[in-house]
């Protein structure tokens, strides 16, 4: 009986390793679709040099949030709330930017 217990531990440890890691790739993950949309973006002549670097600062802000929130090891989902958040709104900033009718110079 103590053998199961301590193996359903041990499995549910590795469990919540594995989702933390799952997280933490779908972060970079979008980090570097965010990052390819800038790119983009100044390549096609969509972004100003201004507004790029406007958007490559914020991507830099929300890695450096991410760096310290992983810097106890693990996430609280107020942790990863925020950062969604902060995702989501440079998402939105991209579009916008993208999208406002300027031509790059």
């Amino acid at each position: 009986m103590k053998k199961a217990l301590a193996v359903t531990g041990i499995l549910a440890v590795v469990a919540l390793i594995g989702a933390q890691s799952a997280w933490a790739d779908r972060v970079a993950n979008r980090q570097v679709r965010q990052d390819k949309r800038i790119v983009h973006g100044v390549k096609n002549g969509e972004l100003t040099r201004g507004e790029a670097r406007h958007l490559v600062r914020q991507q830099h802000r929300i890695q450096h949030t991410k760096r310290r929130a992983w810097s106890d090891g693990t996430l609280t989902r107020r942790e990863k709330a925020g950062l969604e958040l902060r995702q989501d709104k440079a998402s939105a900033h991209i579009y916008r930017l993208k999208h406002n009718n300027r031509d790059r110079d």
